[in-house]
């Protein structure tokens, strides 16, 4: 039997802490009641859920960034004077729908990670598909205070210099968003309320879900899937524009060499332009650490970045090193419309979670030239936008990724790459999400996909993946894949997979090596991850294949649909639909192209001689009717 651990939690303006402590206390019906001496600011969470990233692991101490606001819980403290109730708290209003404490991820975990679903706790933002906010004037500056309480179990936390107002009796928090990021830590004693984890699953980066019951009670933590644990750190949340500051920023036209920029502190840029001007830098070296407050802004708006561009300007830089230490440390960022990034002959390392190598956001957009790119945590793709999307055209290089939920390619956007090494040594080779496109030319793709959100036997394995997440980062619509020449090389999953979508592929000339057996599925999925509603959430491809030599087994769902065309000398030899999955399925065969059977295969039409379709052995089912030659 599950125990619950009561909980008391404590609130400052922007920020809180909390214990669980297992047998401490009274115990009653097995709940364990814990006493301090703190008596100011209490935030009742009765019959609430509260999901965060974790920002901060000591032994069995967890620290979670719950994101920019918290939707009116934590956004204000009534006026006047008070003491805690000694009863539980009114449980506070409900969370406002764009309100999002999560991340991806990534565990950003935008999982982090995951795709998302994009991770759980996605904003569903109607206006998703404008224009991020401008820039607020100024930046976010917070001081830090510590208050030591008594209690030597429980520590209240404060962003804010001035401690805030008792909060009246018996009286819940409530209020307005804050805009500063809130903390929450808490303290296991007893892992009986861990859900399907344990503390060694729970690290930097991981996004948890705190779900309470009754009188402040925690009745599980469970690990989930935030923003940036999707696949590059992708998710819905933040709306409030937080670029940080910089070490060294550059706010005029400027020619700079032989130079080097560092910052180890938080939220700051190693060097940062913006404004209308234009940059130029050569032989820089360029250091960060010191990690984000907040992934979520580091994924959409360069936060934390070593590099960040934005506001309109345009840099060059050529043939410098940027390292990053530092969770939620892109390596060079863009944000917005008119920033742009001309990049040459430049190595870019990163090496903790949600920091891609490369990354454009609201519009902007990178030209990039034989890059070294290797990222190594989780939710840092090589290539990579966010919400916004903008441009990139990369040539030559390489593009190395070693952490989950970090393909070489995470696109949002135009993405266009040619001659390069696209490596993604855990993750997808691609992922592209919503109404954007990928094309790559003469390129080596290699994926290795290295298994699912919380080990989800019904999640896929893939090395290309095209979904839609739901989460506002990217508009519907379809997604388009171009891949000419090169190679593909799956090396676990399938070797293509979409869901949730409808999308245009075009294969010529590549050479596909498949992981299994499955060259293509084409399927709904169980929509736990917020990827559309289960039965309804199927995916449309076109596929065009030119000059194309294809193997392996195509699945289409019932929910799901395939139009196949093959031309120029192209060839299929496999199976569609062997166990009669029952999507829509329609072939054409030009004169030149031919189709052999690896199994029985299911169709809806088809167009071309049979003559062009070697049976193998087995039988085509065309609308349910056997075919022969």
């Amino acid at each position: 039997m599950r125990m619950n651990k009561r909980i008391l939690v404590f609130g400052m303006t922007t920020a809180f802490a909390a214990s669980l402590l297992g047998g401490c206390g009274t115990s009653t019906s097995n709940t364990s009641s814990v006493k301090s001496s703190v008596t100011s600011n209490a935030v009742a969470f009765n019959n609430t859920t509260l999901t965060g990233t974790v920002t901060k692991v000591d032994g069995s101490t967890i620290t979670l960034s719950l994101a920019s606001s918290m939707g009116g819980m934590m956004g204000g403290v009534p006026q006047g004077g008070g003491q805690m109730p000694s009863g539980n708290g009114n449980a506070p209003g409900n969370t406002p729908a764009d309100n999002n404490t999560s991340s991806d991820n990534s565990t950003d975990s935008k999982d982090q990670q995951t795709p998302p679903d994009k991770p759980d706790g996605d904003s569903q933002d109607s206006n998703n598909q404008q224009t991020p906010p401008d820039k607020p004037d100024g930046h976010n500056t917070t001081d830090t205070q510590n208050t030591d309480t008594s209690d030597s179990n429980t520590t209240a936390e404060s962003n804010d210099s001035q401690t805030p107002p008792d909060l009246p009796s018996g009286e819940a928090l409530s209020g307005t968003d804050s805009d500063n990021s809130t903390t929450f830590t808490l303290t296991i004693s007893d892992e009986s309320v861990l859900e399907d984890i344990t503390l060694d699953d729970i690290t930097e980066g991981t996004t948890l879900t705190i779900t309470f019951g009754d009188d402040n009670s925690i009745t599980s933590i469970a690990k989930s899937e935030s923003n940036s644990n999707a696949p590059g750190g992708m998710g819905g949340g933040s709306t409030t524009v937080d670029t940080g500051t910089g070490a060294t920023t550059i706010t005029s036209d400027t020619e700079d060499s032989n130079a080097t920029y560092a910052s180890s502190s938080q939220d700051e840029n190693a060097l940062r332009v913006e404004g209308s001007v234009s940059y130029t830098g050569d032989n820089l070296t360029i250091k960060k650490s010191g990690d984000t407050s907040n992934t979520e802004n580091s994924d959409f708006y360069g936060l934390n970045a070593g590099f960040l561009t934005l506001d309109g300007a345009n840099t060059t830089l050529s043939n410098s090193t940027i390292t990053t230490d530092a969770q939620g440390a892109n390596g060079i960022f863009v944000y917005g419309e008119g920033s742009s990034v001309d990049v040459s002959n430049t190595t870019i390392t990163t090496s903790a979670d949600n920091s891609g190598g490369i990354d454009v956001t609201g519009g902007a957009s990178i030209k990039a030239n034989n890059l070294n790119i290797e990222t190594s945590g989780n939710s840092s793709a090589a290539i990579r936008s966010d919400r916004g999307g903008g441009t990139l055209d990369v040539s030559n290089g390489t593009y190395t990724t070693n952490g989950t939920g970090s393909p070489a390619v995470y696109c949002t956007a135009d993405i266009s790459v040619s001659n390069a090494t696209l490596q993604a040594n855990a993750s997808e080779g691609v992922v592209i999400e919503g109404q954007n496109s990928v094309t790559l030319t003469d390129c080596d793709v290699t994926g290795n996909m290295q298994g699912t959100y919380q080990g989800d036997e019904n999640e896929n394995l893939h090395t290309i993946m095209i979904y839609q997440s739901m989460s506002g980062d990217a508009e519907e619509g379809e997604a388009n894949l171009s891949i000419t020449g090169g190679s593909i090389t799956g090396e676990n999953g399938d070797l293509i997979y979409s869901t949730n979508t409808s999308s245009v592929v075009n294969l010529e000339d590549v050479d596909l090596t498949l992981a299994n057996d499955t060259l293509l599925r084409i399927e709904g999925n169980d929509g736990s991850r917020g990827w559309g509603t289960s039965g309804s959430n199927g995916a449309d491809m076109s596929l065009f294949a030119t000059k194309q030599t294809l193997t392996g087994k195509i699945i289409v769902d019932e929910i799901s649909s395939l139009t196949l065309t093959m031309s120029d000398n192209s060839s299929f030899e496999g199976s569609i639909n062997e166990n009669q999955e029952g999507g829509t399925v329609a072939v054409s065969l030009d004169d030149s192209s031919t189709w052999t059977l690896t199994g029985d295969s299911y169709v809806t039409s088809f167009e071309g001689s049979m003559d062009n379709v070697n049976l193998n052995g087995y039988t085509l089912y065309v609308d349910g009717v056997a075919q022969s030659k």
